[in-house]
């Protein structure tokens, strides 16, 4: 999948402005994108402080707006961008959505296919 949009420096300033949303709001310096052929499907900046909800980390916020914008729970076809390595949480859910790929970090570093990870 990463061959096919070679540029995910040009996706991960998509996470890097959810992290700064983030931030603005009070929350934890998080961001994360989901992106299917080439567009931008699902946002989620970190909403953990903001929402009372140890769960809604920016990757996992990222998967449900995708989910909802897409109108299904099969994100298959679709890549995770995030600022950071997703946490097992993230990396699980992002397994149960059937994403293709994850690419993370300042350098938009792929580490492939989600795995499934006994929290």
């Amino acid at each position: 999948m990463a061959d096919q949009h070679p540029n995910w420096l040009s996706f991960m300033a998509h996470a890097r402005a959810m992290r700064r949303k983030a931030i603005d709001s009070g929350d934890q310096g998080y961001g994360a994108v989901i992106v299917k052929d080439g567009e931008v499907v699902g946002w989620g900046p970190s909403r953990v402080v903001v929402n009372g909800d140890p769960t809604a980390h920016a990757e996992m916020e990222a998967i449900r707006d995708a989910a909802r914008r897409l109108k299904t729970t099969d994100l298959s076809g679709c890549v995770m961008v995030s600022t950071s390595h997703p946490c097992p949480m993230c990396e699980t859910a992002g397994y149960w959505a059937h994403l293709d790929e994850l690419i993370h970090g300042a350098d938009a570093v792929s580490s492939g296919a989600p795995v499934y990870q006994r929290c």
